[in-house]
């Protein structure tokens, strides 16, 4: 089982919707509902992570932007 890093975004999400299912299936036993659980709360970690790494690019680019704007906005000539 790879280390919830080295899954790609869309890799851990289905492995987190599949914990769930199992989870909510009420079928495994205590043991691998734990191991489960664990697996799961560190794919939700790993995925937070990734989503607010994303949240600050988009931020920074974001903020490129509007300074890109403003500059296009502003009066340069010399009078």
């Amino acid at each position: 089982m790879k280390a919830p890093e080295e899954l790609t975004f869309r890799e851990a999400m289905a492995e987190l919707e599949r914990t769930v299912v199992a989870l909510e299936g009420n079928t495994l036993e205590l043991e691998d509902s734990l191991a489960r659980y664990e697996r799961g709360v560190a794919l939700i970690r790993s995925l937070r992570t990734r989503l607010d790494g994303a949240q600050q690019r988009i931020d920074v680019l974001m903020g490129e932007l509007d300074a890109s704007q403003d500059d296009e906005t502003q009066d340069t000539t010399l009078s």
